[in-house]
């Protein structure tokens, strides 16, 4: 088999552990969302600032946008623009895109809307659902998962079956490696590089989702320094989706069914637990004091053995603790 392909099923293997973990204990507070179909299986969400939601699939592909106080609809359709399983999605207010990343996961079992093959990032017209920008990663083996924007306007992805991150400057047409090093701890099988934000000093986190390592890249003058993983408060379990909130804090899920608060001191990040018992959250996003995070529920998209998924899928809110 494939290197890629094989990876691709070892990072599978990671996410129907990350979804099987205990999930007993929701919040009786939650608010809650229907998400549309019986195999939306959503994968990351973004928010709007005003507001609104946008929700991929790892399984039927395309966008869900929720507008606030409104139910769940279909914005982009699967395959739309020749996207495949859509992953990490980002709102970029400036350029009016929302960004997308498309990868053909057919290796776990996933086949996915159309037929593109490898790893693309995306780019669709906030007001229209157009597509605009289509980006592939460079290579083979590659797939695109998360991204943050930089304050040039530059886009940074993370690729998770490489230890690297990649950027897209403004106005360029290819995806460039930013940063690539051991120091990432790329596992041998499975998922690596996931999350992604920038903090109020300027430099780039992220996370490891197989590993559960947490990273600083230093940036000056718009290029990487030096990486440093830094000293974690407890083990994490699968870290996925990470967005900043002010300072050094960011919110951030994990698939082993929290939503926590990160907080950055130096070489030092303190994890604190917002909300537990969810099935497998993906992302997270904060509108007002609300965290919004959807439920994966992977398990059961990947072993036949997990039978069919609660249905219907859906994303959550939980108010942000004072």
């Amino acid at each position: 088999m494939p290197r890629a392909s094989t990876n691709l099923l070892a990072v599978g293997a990671a996410m129907i552990i990350a979804a099987v973990l205990p999930t007993d204990v929701i919040a009786a507070d939650l608010k809650q969302v229907a998400l549309p179909g019986e195999r939306a299986y959503p994968e990351s969400i973004a928010a709007a600032a005003d507001g609104t939601l946008y929700v991929s699939s790892l399984a039927s592909g395309g966008i869900v946008r929720i507008k606030p106080g409104a139910k769940a609809e279909e914005w982009i359709k699967p395959g739309a623009f020749d996207s495949r399983s859509t992953f990490g999605v980002l709102v970029d207010e400036k350029k009016g895109l929302l960004w997308v990343c498309s990868n053909d996961v057919s290796a776990l079992g996933v086949p996915g809307p159309s037929a593109v093959p490898g790893s693309n990032l995306k780019g669709f017209d906030l007001a229209s659902g157009d597509g605009k920008v289509s980006v592939p990663l460079p290579g083979t083996g590659n797939l695109c998962n998360d991204t943050a924007i930089g304050a040039d306007g530059s886009l940074f992805v993370t690729n998770s079956l490489k230890p690297q991150i990649l950027r897209l400057k403004p106005g360029a047409s290819k995806l460039e490696i930013f940063v690539e090093t051991a120091t990432f701890e790329q596992p041998k099988e499975g998922a690596g590089l996931d999350g992604i934000a920038f903090g109020s000093d300027d430099n780039l986190y992220v996370n490891n989702y197989t590993g559960g390592g947490f990273f600083r890249i230093d940036v000056k003058g718009g290029a990487a320094g030096k990486v440093t993983k830094l000293a974690t408060s407890r083990a994490l379990k699968f870290p996925d989706g990470l967005r900043l909130i002010g300072g050094q804090t960011f919110v951030m899920a994990e698939g082993g069914g929290t939503l926590d608060r990160v907080t950055v001191k130096g070489d030092d990040v303190q994890f604190e637990t917002l909300q537990d018992g969810l099935a497998g959250p993906t992302a997270v996003a904060l509108v007002g004091d609300t965290l919004w995070a959807p439920e994966g529920q992977l398990s059961h998209l990947f072993d036949a053995k997990a039978g069919p998924p609660k249905l219907p899928f859906r994303v959550v809110g939980a108010a942000v603790p004072k």
